[in-house]
């Protein structure tokens, strides 16, 4: 299995502050490094201008830091030409920090001509698709030489009561990856529920019972880079 988080502001585009990346991330950290595995975090290369001691310190501590566009601006709504622009740009950014190879678009958002337009950029995994969206992969895939890593479930499913017994009785993946956003693991105020329901503090209990489930059932926990070694090699389209 894999842990993911996606580095952005507070519940954009409804919040634009960073609360959840000032005091949530570092708390994140400590709680990986007391479970002893690694994650992918995948940053908006704007909040890591902004905030440049915490790209660091991710990267010192063993994850892998992976891209997740530039302003958190939805690749399906602006053109090809845009949105290469900021995929490009967060790359260029990011690769200040470490050696980045995994994307993942704001929203899971990415227009399939703009594949093509990653492998030509160097990136070589792809976790912008879910498998509870059509076309319901569950498994990584090869696509164009791109190796394509399907997220599991919806980050909000994390945070309902019991969500570790929930997740052992309905994931039966070989691989699974879990993601969530640094912001719910603080409390925002908002009128949307679905920004504070369920979130806060108590999150991070839930987190670590998760991790220790699956881990009680054998699985290993890998970055998503590390995903390209479930499949012999991604090219033409093929494993």
């Amino acid at each position: 299995m894999s842990l993911s988080f996606d580095v952005e502001p507070d519940a954009p585009p409804y919040l634009n502050t960073l609360r959840g990346v000032d005091k949530g991330l570092p708390r994140l950290l400590d709680l990986l490094d007391e479970l002893r595995v690694r994650a992918t975090f995948f940053f908006d290369a704007k909040v890591a201008e902004e905030r440049e001691r915490l790209v660091k310190e991710v990267v010192d501590r063993g994850h892998e830091l992976g891209s997740h566009g530039y302003g958190h601006v939805r690749l399906d709504r602006v053109s090809r030409e845009e949105a290469l622009s900021l995929i490009d740009r967060s790359l260029r950014t990011l690769r200040r920090f470490s050696e980045v190879v995994s994307f993942r678009a704001p929203n899971l958002k990415l227009p399939w001509p703009l594949l093509k337009d990653l492998v030509t950029l160097g990136v070589e995994v792809d976790s912008s698709v879910a498998s509870y969206k059509p076309p319901f992969v569950r498994q990584p895939f090869c696509y164009g030489g791109l190796l394509r890593v399907p997220v599991s479930v919806t980050s909000s499913v994390l945070r309902v009561p019991r969500s570790h017994e929930l997740l052992r009785l309905t994931l039966r993946s070989n691989y699974i990856v879990l993601f969530a956003h640094p912001w719910e693991f603080v409390k925002l105020r908002h009128w949307r529920p679905d920004i504070w329901l369920w979130t806060g503090p108590g999150l991070y209990l839930k987190l670590k019972n998760i991790v220790k489930a699956y881990v009680e059932r054998g699985y290993d926990v890998i970055t998503i880079r590390e995903a390209r070694g479930l499949v012999i090699r991604c090219g033409d389209g093929k494993a």
